[in-house]
């Protein structure tokens, strides 16, 4: 089990230094958005991965705490970039 949970986490940090380059390089400001809204996605799946490994519930309240405040700042950062009032 120990080797699915490296071999997870590995792909994890991979796809979040992806991630990463595009929130840095991206040409838009929407792009960047993109960009931290993949990078908090993947965290909170890392948050599932090891609240699933360590068979601990606070990891899990924990993301969808997380999930629930990065889809809110989302949607605040979306409708400034569209120019309304918040």
């Amino acid at each position: 089990m120990i080797v699915e949970f490296v071999t997870s986490a590995v792909i994890i940090l991979i796809c979040i230094l992806l991630a990463s380059v595009r929130l840095i390089l991206g040409p838009t400001v929407p792009d960047r958005v993109v960009g931290l809204d993949t990078i908090n996605t993947l965290v909170i799946v890392g948050m599932l991965l090891l609240g699933a490994a360590y068979q601990e519930i606070i990891y899990i309240d924990v993301a969808i705490v997380y999930a629930l405040l990065s889809f809110v700042t989302t949607i605040l950062i979306a409708k400034y970039l569209e120019g309304g009032r918040m």
